[in-house]
């Protein structure tokens, strides 16, 4: 590999759908890691390669941040590392609320599967937060740093290639044209990730059996708190999930993959009768719902790419695995991955030479504890989720499962899955 001050700008290849545009003369850039991917994972590892003086440039293709996520969980594990680089305080001022011990509704009375108030952390909570804020917040702290540079409105759109490696990338902006030639280029651009298409990393997949409706229901004065900030009911063909935002409940209504359209036949007089019938405590609240344009529709994917890395490229964050949305974990998973790739990559972006068994010991690190949250999701999904859709009867919670729950190891267990993963993922070299 060649070090900073020998990134030659000599005859590059460029793969993408635009080659012929290699001969217009553009706008280029040379950094040591360009980052493609301005959501969480993209921000944070920006950030933290800031901090430890290397150059970055981070393109998102959007123009901005203010857009609605349905991803807004930040479990114990980002709240330890943003507390690690003394952002956890700043974020706790944004506005917020927080889940301690989802309820779920049941034919047997409610239950509460998960409580993190018991686990050993600063912070024994999910916290729900607007993603818009928190990217706010972490491009605007890694700003602070001159060798940190962002790009919105950036859409990539062809790999730079030398020599067989990927020397970085060509983006389309609002004034035309340009280029970052880079040591190595994170694709972080989400579950839809072009670098990752760029690169040719097919993804395996597999076949969640549900697909959620996401949409929001007003907050009633004779509402009570939610008991650990969320609530659920689970039967009758439909599952139904409640998040405490403040001034209004974000609502997950599962179906089973492929019955939207069946779903949007029984009409929205139907859907609302449906949530009724598991959450009776809801009736006021769905008037409220008197189109289906106020839902939108999340497709459930889970998937991973055999190889998260190519000379010069790696991939992190849903690119390299989109994980389904039980336990909320995605986000803490990216972070984690961008965490794990600036412990690994610092030095060798520093020196100016990063191998590719660097970029493979990324995916070393994080592959495994993937593949662990994936297989309880995946057993979630069948067991679960899969089973109460095929169901037309209320969720019951034997008595025998129940007992299972206060067993303090085994009651701790799927809390502490949630909230760190397999394995608890720290900073290392803290830079400021």
């Amino acid at each position: 590999m060649i070090g900073h001050g020998e990134m030659a700008m000599t005859s590059p290849v460029v793969e993408g759908p635009s080659a012929a545009a290699a001969k217009a003369p553009l706008d280029s850039t040379e950094t040591a890691c360009c980052i493609a991917g301005g959501g969480p994972a993209g921000a944070v590892l920006g950030l933290l390669l800031a901090r430890r003086g290397i150059r970055v440039v981070l393109l998102e293709m959007h123009k901005d941040f203010d857009r609605e996520f349905r991803g807004d969980t930040v479990h114990p594990s980002t709240m330890e590392i943003l507390d690690q680089l003394g952002l956890a305080e700043r974020v706790l001022e944004l506005r917020h609320g927080k889940v301690f011990a989802p309820t779920i509704q049941t034919a047997n009375g409610p239950f509460a599967p998960v409580d993190l108030r018991r686990l050993k952390t600063k912070y024994p909570f999910v916290l729900m937060v607007p993603q818009t804020l928190l990217l706010q917040l972490l491009t605007a702290e890694a700003a602070k740093y001159p060798n940190f540079r962002l790009e919105m409105g950036a859409n990539v759109t062809e790999l730079v290639k030398e020599n067989g490696e990927v020397r970085g990338v060509r983006y389309e902006a609002e004034d035309g044209a340009h280029e970052v030639r880079a040591l190595v280029t994170v694709g972080a651009d989400g579950r839809f990730s072009r670098v990752r298409r760029l690169a040719g990393i097919e993804p395996v997949g597999t076949a969640p059996p549900m697909d959620v409706l996401w949409f929001r229901l007003p907050k009633l004065p004779e509402d009570p708190e939610a008991p650990g900030g969320a609530f659920g009911g689970v039967g009758k063909g439909h599952l139904v999930a409640g998040l405490d935002r403040g001034d209004h409940w974000q609502v997950a209504y599962i179906i089973l993959k492929g019955s939207y359209q069946e779903v949007r036949a029984a009409g929205i007089e139907g859907l609302r009768r449906h949530i009724v019938d598991i959450i009776p405590a809801l009736a006021k609240h769905v008037e409220s719902l008197t189109d289906w344009q106020q839902a939108s529709l999340l497709s459930v994917e889970s998937s991973r790419c055999p190889s998260w890395c190519q000379p010069g490229l790696l991939l992190i964050g849903d690119a390299a695995h989109v994980m389904s949305p039980i336990g909320g974990v995605g986000i803490n998973c990216a972070i984690q991955d961008a965490v794990v790739a600036a412990n690994v990559l610092a030095r060798p972006l520093l020196a100016g030479r990063v191998t590719l068994a660097e970029l493979r010991e990324v995916q070393s690190r994080r592959e495994w504890p993937t593949r662990i949250i994936q297989f309880f999701q995946a057993q979630a999904q069948k067991r679960v989720v899969g089973a109460a859709l095929r169901s037309q009867e209320l969720l019951r919670v034997p008595w025998a499962v129940r007992a299972l729950f206060h067993i303090p190891y085994l009651r701790d267990l799927l809390p502490r899955l949630i909230a760190f993963g397999p394995v608890r993922v720290r900073v290392e070299d803290v830079g400021k």
